[in-house]
């Protein structure tokens, strides 16, 4: 497999998760980390989210508990709530996820990821 396949698999797979957003990301890093921009691309999407052993739905959800847990990743989490909900999931899942990080990760974490959930959900009904 070459590096491109990789690359051009990845840019497809973030693009079928996060739209937009994800190329926001990428684009953000042109002028101060390209090559950490590739590595985005090309590991976490092109190769981990292309695996077949998990929908990406239930990927998502292992996102968001993962970063709600970790306490300090408003950012990222915010675009995997909009990636949860771009491959499926409902806001009442985003929500239950972020709950039960409350047993694993404590009270604050669950409770800064719901803020942040909130946010995202607010954002989406927004009329455009």
């Amino acid at each position: 497999m070459t590096d491109t396949t990789r690359y051009q698999r990845g840019m497809d797979k973030l693009r079928e998760i996060d739209g937009h957003a994800g190329e926001q990301v990428v684009a953000s890093l042109a002028n101060i980390a390209p090559d950490f921009a590739d590595y985005l691309i090309e590991f976490p999407f092109g190769d981990i989210y292309s695996r077949p052993g998990l929908d990406l739905k239930s990927r998502e959800i292992a996102t968001v508990a993962a970063l709600t847990a970790l306490g300090h990743a408003a950012p990222q989490l915010k675009v995997h709530i909009q990636a949860a909900l771009n491959v499926g999931c409902s806001q009442e899942e985003v929500v239950e996820t972020i709950m039960q990080m409350a047993v694993y990760a404590g009270f604050p974490a669950a409770l800064n990821g719901l803020f942040v959930a909130k946010e995202v959900f607010a954002q989406a009904a927004a009329p455009r």
